[in-house]
């Protein structure tokens, strides 16, 4: 079975037309990763599965694999993520 690329909905696209952040106006996740020790989650949907070798995050339409050594959740609020550890990989599906 073939995987569909995802088509950009109407917020992204009016975001994208008057030159506005689409994670802002759309509510997409918004990844900030720092080095390979540190990465921000913003805009998450809460955390799926949890481990010191993977963690998974609902971004909403995407899923966040973020897969590393030593991976621990520092801080969580409604808003935002913070995960430390070395941080080998991050995948959207």
């Amino acid at each position: 079975m073939q995987r569909r690329d995802r088509r950009p909905g109407l917020l992204e696209r009016t975001a994208e037309a008057f030159d506005l952040p689409a994670d802002a106006v759309a509510g997409l996740p918004r990844l900030e990763l720092v080095g390979d020790k540190e990465l921000r989650v913003e805009n998450h949907r809460g955390i799926l599965a949890y481990g010191t070798e993977e963690i998974h995050v609902s971004g909403g339409a995407f899923l966040i694999r973020i897969t590393g050594q030593e991976l621990k959740l520092r801080a969580m609020t409604g808003l935002e993520l913070l995960i430390t550890g070395k941080i080998q990989l991050i995948a959207l599906t």
